[in-house]
């Protein structure tokens, strides 16, 4: 096959089928050998956009590993928010069709903000199933984060409709499961499940914060989301803590305990 007689256009409408399909390898190769700039750049595109569904096709090792199993529905289950000092964790958990390709799709921590909103949207839209649930500061000071986090892993799950026949989970383990599970450590950037789940919690956290942030803005919420920045500690010696602010976590805990004291201090016996 011969390009060099092909406009532009019609040579990246062979390469880039409006259907999502593979070009003919005839014109992959036709293209290679044609010298034209406007060709090359399609070439280079081309490239970098199989190089990338190559990456993200190995990240569904663990599912297809599970599906060879027989496991035919898998979900991948992330949190995002433990360690913050003020607001809720946030868990997801996600079922993806077998072998989806989300460009860029990888742990949300690695995505800008803009290229997790665009994923968050895209997996509401393809995925099989999304839960997400969100654990208040109040029961994280009742129950302690980790039970918080662990509670709220199977509410998310328990969400989902239909229930998975196997769950991957990052970095832990949940016992208590019906159905078996597999606990990866850095899964969110290992399987395309439990990163898209890592992409939900921290989209879902990250906008109530943008909210929280409307009702409390001299914490600076929408900034640092609640974590323990030079901004948000000077804000909790200057304000004191807030409804939203989780009073087990240091250095709150102790602030809560001095205010205490000084309140207990000016009562009148």
């Amino acid at each position: 096959m011969d390009t060099s007689g092909m406009k532009i256009k019609d040579i990246e409408a062979a390469l880039f089928p409006p259907d999502g399909a593979e070009p003919a390898q005839d014109v992959v190769e036709a293209c290679r050998l044609d010298a034209r700039q406007g060709v090359r750049r399609l070439v280079r595109r081309y490239d970098k956009e199989q190089a990338e569904r190559a990456r993200v096709a190995a990240l569904y090792a663990y599912e297809n590993a599970a599906a060879d199993e027989g496991y035919d529905i898998i979900a991948g289950v992330d949190e995002a928010g433990r360690g913050p000092l003020a607001g809720p964790v946030s868990v997801a958990a996600v079922i993806l069709p077998r072998g989806l390709f989300l460009p860029r799709l990888n742990d949300s921590k690695k995505l800008s903000a803009k290229a997790r909103e665009e994923l968050y949207d895209e997996i509401q839209e393809k995925a099989i199933a999304v839960s997400s649930v969100l654990v208040d500061a109040k029961t994280i000071d009742r129950i302690n984060i980790y039970q918080a986090t662990m509670n709220g892993m199977y509410e998310a799950i328990f969400g989902l409709d239909p229930q998975p026949k196997k769950v991957l989970i990052d970095a832990v383990h949940l016992e208590k499961l019906p159905m078996p599970e597999e606990s990866i450590i850095k899964g969110d950037a290992k399987s395309a499940s439990i990163a898209a789940a890592s992409i939900v919690a921290k989209v879902t956290r990250d906008r109530l914060m943008m909210e929280y942030d409307k009702a409390f803005p001299q914490y600076g919420f929408a900034q640092h989301k609640g974590y323990g920045t030079a901004e948000h500690i000077a804000a909790l010696r200057q304000y004191g803590p807030c409804p939203i602010h989780r009073q087990s976590f240091e250095p709150i805990r102790s602030m809560v305990g001095w205010m205490d004291d000084v309140a207990n201090e000016g009562e009148v016996t």
